[in-house]
This record gives C-alpha cells, sequence and structure tokens, in this order.
C-alpha cells in the first residue's frame, strides 16, 4: 500500500474513535493545539521563513506570498480561532428532527460526522490549522494536503497539533498531512473512495476544476470568488464610497474581495469622480467602462479600459473592473453573465430594490449595505471556516461545524413489524 493510501487507512481506522469523542476531550485537546501554537511561533514562523525564501526565488505573485506568509500576529489569530472553535457548541448529535409514525415508530434525525474528510488546498498555512481544528470538533479525521509552496510550515504546524492531541489521549492520526508532493499523490487520494469520506478543495479555479473532475471521492466545491458591489440611485454616496473602497482593499488576496463596481448612471455624475479619487488614494488601478475612464483620468487615478476579461477576473491584487449601469435590470444581468456566485453587494436605501437584488441575484451570500469581507466563517460567528462553498448540494457560503457533519435516522419500535 502507497504511503498516501495508508494515510487514508490510518485516518479511516481513528474516525469511529473520533466520532464517538465527548465533546469535553476534544475541547481540550483544541485548547491544547491554541497553547502550543503559541508556545511555538518562534519555529514556525521560522519555517514559514524558509516557505517564504523558497517562494521569493519562483515566480510566486504577491497575492500568493501574502497568503503564505505567517508572523506572531497571524499565528496568534490562528490560536485564537482555535479557542473559538472549541467554545462553539458541538453539532454531533444534535437532533434535526423527531416525530413519532401514527404506527408508534419514533423517528429521529441527529447530526453525524462524515468520518474522514480531505482538505486540498493551496499556500495558506492557517487553513491547515481551522481545517484540522472544525474536523476535529465535528468528529472527523483530517487529511490534510497543502502546496508544496507552504511545505516547511505545514509540517510544523501538523507535527505541533498532532503532539497536542495525542497528549490529551486522542489518536495522532486524527490529523495527518498528506504524504507526497508529486501530482500522483494527490491522484491516489481523490480516488481513495471508501477510505475518503468528502474532498473539500480550497483555492484557485485551476486546482478546483481539477479536484471536482478527477475525484471518484465526493467533492464539496468551493469557488473562487468574482464578488461585485452594485451601488444603488438610493445609496448614501458615503456609504457606498467606504463599501465599495474597503470590500476591493483590506485585503486583496482572498476570495470575498470585491471585484467589479457597478454603479447607476442616474448618481454617476457625483460618484463617479469621489470613486475615482478613492481608488487613487489606495492605490487601485481602474479597469472601467467609457465613463469610468472619463472620472479616472480627471483624478488622475491609475485606469485601463474594460474588457470582457476583466469584467470574469478575480485579480488578487488592487484592480477593480468598474462600469456604469442604466438600471438595477442591467446590473442583475451583468451579475449574472460573470458572476461566480460567491458574493454580491448591494449598496441602497431603496426597499424595492434591495428585495429585487437579494430576491433575483443567485449567490452564495448577498449582502446588503456591507463589506462584501464579511462573507467569511468568523464574521458569520463560525469561529472558523473550512471553507466557501459556492455549490448547491450539502452546504452554501460559509462552512463551519454543522456543513462538516451529515445526519442519520435512529428509528425505533417496539416489535414492530412491516407487512
Amino acid at each position: 500500500m502507497s504511503e498516501v493510501l495508508e494515510a487514508c487507512r490510518r485516518a479511516r481506522d481513528v474516525a469511529p474513535t473520533l466520532a464517538t469523542t465527548p465533546r469535553l476531550l476534544k475541547d481540550r485537546a483544541l485548547l491544547a493545539i491554541a497553547d502550543a501554537l503559541e508556545a511555538h511561533v518562534a519555529g514556525i514562523v521560522d519555517a514559514n521563513a524558509h516557505d517564504l525564501m523558497a517562494a521569493a526565488q519562483s515566480t510566486v505573485d504577491a497575492a500568493i506570498i501574502d497568503r503564505l506568509t505567517l508572523d506572531e500576529t497571524r499565528v496568534r489569530a490562528m490560536a485564537s480561532a482555535v479557542r473559538e472553535v472549541a467554545a462553539l457548541p458541538d453539532p454531533v448529535g444534535d437532533v434535526v428532527r423527531g416525530y413519532t409514525q401514527p404506527n408508534g415508530l419514533q423517528i429521529t434525525q441527529v447530526r453525524v460526522p462524515f468520518g474522514v474528510v480531505a482538505m486540498i488546498y493551496e499556500a495558506r498555512p492557517n487553513v491547515t490549522v481551522d481545517a484540522a481544528a472544525l474536523c476535529l470538533k465535528s468528529g472527523n479525521a483530517a487529511l490534510l494536503r497543502g502546496s508544496a509552496s507552504a511545505l516547511q510550515t505545514n509540517l510544523a504546524l501538523v507535527g505541533i497539533m498532532r503532539d497536542a492531541v495525542a497528549a490529551q489521549g486522542l489518536p495522532a492520526d486524527v490529523i495527518q498531512l498528506v504524504p507526497g508532493q508529486s501530482h500522483d499523490a494527490v491522484k491516489e487520494l481523490m480516488t481513495a473512495r471508501g477510505l475518503v469520506d468528502v474532498i473539500i478543495p480550497r483555492g484557485g479555479a485551476g486546482l478546483i476544476n481539477a479536484v471536482v473532475n478527477g475525484s471518484t471521492v465526493p467533492v464539496i466545491e468551493t469557488g473562487i470568488g468574482n464578488c461585485h458591489v452594485y451601488v444603488d440611485a438610493s445609496a448614501d454616496l458615503d456609504m457606498a464610497v467606504d463599501i465599495v473602497i474597503n470590500s476591493k482593499t483590506q485585503r486583496t488576496s482572498v476570495c470575498n474581495t470585491a471585484e467589479t463596481v457597478l454603479v447607476h448612471q442616474q448618481i454617476a455624475d457625483v460618484l463617479l469622480p469621489r470613486l475615482a479619487a478613492a481608488f487613487r488614494d489606495s492605490g487601485v488601478t481602474i479597469h472601467g467602462d467609457a465613463a469610468f475612464e472619463a472620472a479616472a483620468e480627471l483624478a488622475r487615478a491609475k485606469h485601463a479600459p474594460a474588457t470582457e476579461e476583466d469584467w470574469a477576473r478575480e485579480y488578487y491584487s488592487l484592480d477593480m473592473a468598474a462600469g456604469v449601469v442604466s438600471s438595477i435590470d442591467e446590473a442583475i444581468a451583468h451579475i449574472r453573465t460573470w458572476s461566480t456566485g460567491h458574493t454580491e453587494a448591494i449598496v441602497a436605501d431603496s426597499a424595492s430594490a434591495i428585495a429585487r437584488f437579494t430576491a433575483e441575484v443567485d449567490a452564495a451570500a448577498v449582502i446588503v449595505n456591507a463589506s462584501t469581507r464579511f462573507t467569511d466563517g468568523g464574521e458569520f460567528g463560525f469561529g472558523a471556516e473550512i471553507g466557501i462553498s459556492t455549490q448547491k448540494l450539502h452546504a452554501r457560503g460559509p462552512m463551519g461545524l454543522q456543513e462538516l457533519t451529515s445526519t442519520k435516522y435512529i428509528v425505533v419500535g417496539a416489535g414492530h413489524t412491516r407487512r
């Protein structure tokens, strides 16, 4: 048996133990992980420095470097997120529904772990910790397959977490880093049906499509984020500028960053100069239609003409597509054409415009008068997230503990037989 399949088998062997582990022990293990991360900050940052050095010598772009980078603040934030997960209710055993049939059969639907969850992801070492913590709390064994660019960091993180859970009496193999860095190793993981219950890919479009198309194991698809902000004619202009700039610039390397702004033509003459100046001051390059380019030119903001590629693009940088629309209908039609179904936002005061937008825009999250950056497990109160699902089966949007469970029915009779 290969190293990859052996790791899958070990995860399968310990999954039943974790599935029946009481909350108290799982929470103790999570708190031990958080403490251990903080105790080993220097070692984690040092391991990360090796990955950053290797990345700097390659053609990795700035957005990936940002995702890859850990410092003391980020490590402590990871530990804090683990503590938040420990404080959340345990979903395992929750009753989804229960009822008694007319014949006396008692039927209860309860939450249960998937069993073995594999994560395939790029660059971001915080995913290593978030995924391990969420899987542990939800009773799932975690198989973690990060990218080669974060190998040294992930080795350090997983080693620390395995030691922490083992010290609390849980099998270390509830958290494993999948061995091997080749495409063949990934293919083995994706086809380990019967050993792995579900795979969750997290990264760019290429990785996600490769996993979705190449797996025989069921996949929960997390999607890229071509997110839009539509500014309605009824919008408060100060609010609109703040939301657009925050949605674009608060952190450019993540999937809930806005990539396109659409402005209703009734307020374009007033709002475009303000947005162009704000983009200039924030270092954003506007990829605009004729109206936005004219405003950018007057504001001396960086700009270029928008192309179809711009409307479709997830930039991961200080670039934003921008256009003027004649109506909310045109805005919704544009979003339907180019959206990846992640997060779409409207800035408006009109109740009818808000009602139309929230009803007609099809996305995992539709946000009213707030930044797209709020589509996040932590911001939703999940403690952390294992990904943001853009599919419609099983889970959609930020995935927390409940989304890492399935259900089973418990049927209790009193000698019932069916005629």
